[in-house]
């Protein structure tokens, strides 16, 4: 990766009026990175966007884009594919003119067929916009954003109304295009897709960063659980289990590895069984669920 970012906010702010949207937000994206940019329904994503985007200022703070000011459309425009949450097409214009007039737009080069092959939409070449179904406009968009092979893609939601193998094309399109050099900010409800696919992530919340770094290091700030059912005559354990319904029992806990070997050694050794036992680590989405809980332990990261 290069040593100058690709984006970089330092201490930025955005109010609306007297509602404070986005407060002291500070991070980089590195050139050639996935960085997914995730948080609760009103957290300023959006804003966040609009600002590297070049469609807003900040009130307060800075933000660069290749170095530069992302209103400097010249310098930072041509070089950044967007596809928006929600679409901007022309109804009335065909899917190879919107690619073209996109393209003329951005001022990149391309190949309108070539664009359109790779998101399999050169059959609807000469169909008109409105007439594509939800999937198709999606898929569209994602043409319109990767049109002459941008640096810098900014993906708003956009598997949304996608099906499996179309979000599997897309995904291995973003792939290919990432082994060229591209650098991807993503924002997305499907968290799967997040802690499959970023490098890095900034999960927001009330218009700053809860927690921002590596998959890893945001799943490691909640303990991983292990759950099993014991028969009435099992003898006392050697931890200290949390009892759920019935005989089960859950055991949480941030050494899931050893902890889960010294259980099975104790059932092994008194030849209790457990039934319905699961042993699962923390998923991404446990930790989106637990923002704003008092009982997550961790302080911010930042890598």
């Amino acid at each position: 990766m290069s040593a100058s970012p690709v984006i970089e906010v330092d201490q930025r702010n955005l109010r609306y009026g007297e509602f404070h949207a986005v407060k002291d937000l500070s991070f980089q994206v590195e050139r050639g990175e996935l960085y997914a940019l995730l948080g609760t329904n009103g957290a300023g994503k959006t804003s966040t966007l609009e600002v590297i985007e070049g469609h807003r200022d900040p009130s307060s703070g800075r933000a660069r884009v290749f170095g530069k000011s992302p209103t400097n459309r010249r310098e930072v425009r041509s070089r950044m594919g967007i596809m928006l949450q929600e679409s901007g097409i022309a109804q009335d214009l065909t899917v190879a003119e919107t690619v073209r007039l996109i393209g003329h737009i951005s001022g990149r080069q391309d190949s309108v067929e070539r664009v359109l092959n790779l998101v399999d939409l050169a059959h609807k070449g000469g169909t008109r916009s409105s007439q594509l179904s939800g999937g198709e406009k999606r898929r569209l968009d994602f043409a319109a954003a990767v049109y002459g092979r941008p640096e810098l893609i900014i993906l708003d939601e956009p598997t949304t109304g996608l099906d499996i193998q179309s979000r599997d094309a897309l995904w291995e399109t973003v792939q290919q295009l990432r082994e060229d050099g591209a650098t991807v900010v993503l924002t997305t409800h499907y968290l799967e897709e997040a802690q499959q696919r970023a490098d890095r992530i900034g999960l927001m919340h009330q218009g700053t960063f809860h927690l921002q770094g590596t998959v890893s290091d945001l799943t490691r700030t909640l303990p991983a659980s292990i759950q099993f059912s014991l028969p009435p005559d099992a003898p006392a354990l050697p931890m200290w289990p949390a009892p759920l319904a019935g005989r089960s029992y859950s055991i949480e806990t941030f050494a899931l590895q050893r902890d889960l070997k010294n259980l099975l050694e104790w059932a092994d050794d008194h030849a209790v069984e457990l039934s319905d036992l699961s042993a699962a680590p923390t998923r991404l989405d446990d930790v989106f669920r637990a923002i704003g809980a008092e009982s997550v332990p961790s302080p911010l990261l930042v890598r």
